[in-house]
């Protein structure tokens, strides 16, 4: 299965004297075990263990693979060197096992003795993004090329002193995540590097488990990289006296972002307490998370562990404290803004800007639906933000978007329903709609098309066959209504339920059959056309002339149900002019599923219409001066968005649409080995850098209306199918000669020139 649970690790033969500071360590071990501090109350929440291990080599290893898994998190040194920043993923790739990291340590080793130092923080709860195992645990297995260490007693270990608990309020309940509290006069100086047992009382720690045994079963290789450090950088600040005897000190930072804040301070007393927050500590409706300092006497600096998110660090501490500088480290998942996108209209490059920090700011150990309120992967936030990512971010993130498809499906119950958000052990709600859109056309499907990776699609297509056997018709053949836990269809009002749940099963069946397809699955190919046909025809019954309209549903005409309709081709084509006036008479979706009916616009070819409607509704926070991310509702703080969190991915679907309609670009086959270029003139210059897989694919097109000019760069190995504007053109020019043939492009990079017959254009 992996090195940490093969049944049968070896010690190897060459020399390797592992060294205590107390004695020797004993070979008899054949598996690593999962260890903790021999400390009582250790399995408490927010417990932070100190472990050591000293060993020695005989000379510098060409290799040195390390493989540590823990629960929760961990900070690696080696030799005094930081080697690891925030190790761990957030437990859960199914709800029994727990996920390990492997690490080169070979730069960081040397001949002789070698210090290993590794700082665990046990969050001891569960979240909407964790699920606990129940015990404070570390596994480590070092290899290298003539050598093996494995975690064992002869570690030495102690619970931290200096990290404790802070008094309310504390962080919401969907948070695994505890409020740190350090206190610097129980620090343990340079543990790392010191005689450590006897300066600090480090003792042997005590074995639990082997790799592979409960609580935390069989270690699960990381799928995704270890976290971008973007360096230390300093904050620029103002203070402001609050009363006689303390004082408010905030930090302005570039723009929302994960970070850890780093103070410098002096106090000539200590035990002076300082409040660290941010501007989203409390945001979203909830109490999110902070930290506390307590201050020794003189100069120090610290350093937070646990993340925080925010564009501003708010401080509060004594006038008999002097915080002399605030500075912070901006981590984040490894990924590049290679996507590039330029227009000539202002309000939709501001758009793309914070759509783009929104999306990053939002992504860590799974994409989130906000990095302060839950940290949670709900999953039809993922199918809107995977759709983003594809034309924003380095094809890194497609690793981010297969550990959630995996994660999904691994979660799946016995009696075959899905839900989100997962890894999670304190929620287990199906959203049956959210639970449709994941496993459908616009989820794995569309992962499916940019990628080209078919090993995870036939992994996940079992579990999307099971899911969709739960649904059921009704004796019109339309979806049968299913509530599941939670029938959450949208933020906001005017829902109808009924019909919006059929256009998603529908487009999940959409998505099973092009699964099936490639999968070679004959039969259920037919199954899933007859349900589909069924469907079809039982929706189409909706429609009363003018727009879809379920009989039981009472509210106002719901703009959701007929973006779906338009998407999935249940609405035919004589329906658009009358499904035009619902989108422009009715604006009920929220920022969510307002991309839905951006596309079916588009899709409609109303594309000017779309980006007016966008303007409209995104100009709050759009134009908001303050916000470098978007927001949860149409507005700050609505009640009816959940709380309404200002850093909001979902909010960003225009993204998408920008790529795929407005720049028109699309995979025709999976994985970009044939695309699409279908520009659309809504603006009349644009231009698009889309990181695929294929390499990077960049169209530029200007509409003068006398020609219409584009310019391709096609990636090697792959075929552009370029479908130009519907405009009647006398002559068009590749590359200054004059061109006949159909418009198929390999490799390489391409002028096109239009030029336009004024006489007889018709847009």
């Amino acid at each position: 299965m992996n090195d940490f649970f093969n049944g049968k690790v070896q010690l190897t033969t060459g020399i390797l004297l592992c060294l205590l500071l107390t004695g020797v360590l004993s070979s008899a071990a054949t598996l690593p075990q999962w260890i903790t501090a021999n400390d009582g109350n250790v399995n408490r929440p927010n417990t932070w263990i100190a472990f050591r291990k000293d060993f020695y080599l005989t000379e510098k290893p060409v290799l040195a693979t390390a493989q540590i898994a823990v629960d929760s998190k961990y900070w690696l040194w080696i030799n005094g060197e930081l080697a690891v920043f925030e190790g761990g993923l957030k437990r859960g790739p199914n709800p029994n096992d727990t996920y390990y990291d492997r690490i080169d340590l070979s730069p960081y080793l040397n001949a002789g003795v070698n210090q290993i130092a590794l700082l665990l923080w046990y969050f001891g709860k569960d979240g909407f993004s964790h699920n606990d195992s129940g015990k404070a645990g570390l596994l480590f297995h070092l290899e290298t090329d003539r050598s093996q260490l494995l975690s064992d007693s002869t570690w030495l270990s102690r619970i931290h002193p200096a990290y404790l608990d802070t008094g309310e309020p504390f962080p919401n309940w969907r948070l695994p995540e505890s409020n740190i509290r350090f206190d610097a006069n129980r620090d343990m100086n340079n543990w790392q590097l010191k005689d450590c047992a006897t300066e600090y009382g480090f003792n042997p720690s005590k074995e639990i488990a082997p790799a592979g045994d409960q609580p935390w079963g069989n270690p699960v290789e990381r799928p995704i990289p270890q976290w971008k450090d973007f360096g230390v950088k300093t904050a620029v600040t103002e203070r402001i006296s609050e009363s006689d005897s303390s004082y408010k000190l905030t930090a302005h930072l570039p723009y929302n972002m994960q970070m850890t804040p780093i103070i410098e301070v002096f106090d000539s007393i200590g035990g002076h307490l300082i409040a660290i927050e941010t501007d989203h500590t409390f945001a979203g409706g909830d109490t999110n998370l902070r930290a506390e300092y307590i201050t020794r006497k003189g100069r120090q600096e610290y350093e937070s562990q646990g993340w925080l998110n925010g564009q501003k660090i708010i401080l509060r501490a004594s006038h008999d404290v002097d915080i002399r500088s605030v500075k912070y480290r901006e981590t984040g998942y490894d990924a590049e803004p290679d996507g590039q996108f330029y227009c000539d209209d202002d309000f939709f490059m501001r758009f793309w800007e914070k759509g783009l920090r929104t999306l990053y700011v939002n992504m860590r150990d799974t994409w989130f639906d906000c990095p302060d309120r839950e940290r949670a992967q709900w999953w039809g936030d993922v199918v809107v933000l995977m759709g983003e990512s594809f034309y924003t971010f380095s094809p890194s993130t497609h690793l981010l978007m297969k550990k959630a498809i995996r994660e999904l499906i691994d979660w799946q119950r016995a009696d075959s329903t899905l839900f989100s958000p997962v890894p999670a052990g304190n929620y287990s709600d199906e959203l049956p709609a959210q639970m449709l859109a994941s496993v459908g056309y616009y989820g794995f499907w569309n992962y499916y098309m940019h990628t080209g990776d078919t090993a995870t699609l036939a992994y996940v297509y079992p579990g999307v066959k099971k899911y969709l056997g739960i649904w059921k018709q009704d004796s019109t053949g339309l979806t049968e209504y299913r509530e599941g836990g939670w029938d959450w269809g949208d933020w906001g009002y005017d829902i109808d339920r009924r019909l919006l749940l059929a256009g998603w099963h529908y487009l999940a069946l959409k998505g099973a059959t092009e699964m099936a397809k490639v999968l070679g699955y004959q039969q259920d190919i037919k199954t899933y056309h007859h349900t589909m046909e069924q469907i079809k025809t039982a929706f189409n019954t909706c429609w009363n002339g003018s727009e879809y309209r379920h009989p039981a549903y009472p509210g106002k005409t719901d703009d959701r149900v007929h973006a779906l309709a338009v998407l999935s081709g249940i609405a035919g084509r004589e329906k658009y002019d009358r499904i035009f006036e619902v989108f422009k008479q009715q604006w009920n979706a929220s920022p969510y599923m307002e991309k839905y009916v951006m596309e079916a616009l588009f899709a409609m070819d109303k594309g000017e219409y779309a980006l007016q409607r966008v303007k409209e509704r995104f100009s709050p926070m759009i134009n908001h001066p303050e916000h470098t991310t978007l927001f949860e509702g149409w507005d700050i703080g609505n009640k009816d968005f959940g709380g309404g969190t200002t850093n909001h991915a979902w909010s960003g679907g225009a993204l998408t649409v920008i790529g795929q309609y407005v720049c028109g670009i699309y995979p025709i086959e999976a994985g970009y080995k044939t695309f699409r270029i279908a520009p659309n003139p809504v603006f009349h210059k644009a231009s698009i850098a889309v990181p695929s897989v294929a390499g990077m694919i960049r169209s530029e097109f200007e509409s003068s209306g006398k020609a219409f000019l584009l310019n391709i760069s096609v990636p090697g190995n792959t075929t552009a199918t370029v479908v130009l504007p519907p405009m009647n053109y006398k002559k068009i020019l590749v590359n200054g000669k004059e061109y006949k043939n159909s418009l198929r492009f390999p490799a390489g990079n391409y002028r096109i020139e239009c030029i336009i017959d004024k006489r007889t254009t018709t847009k």
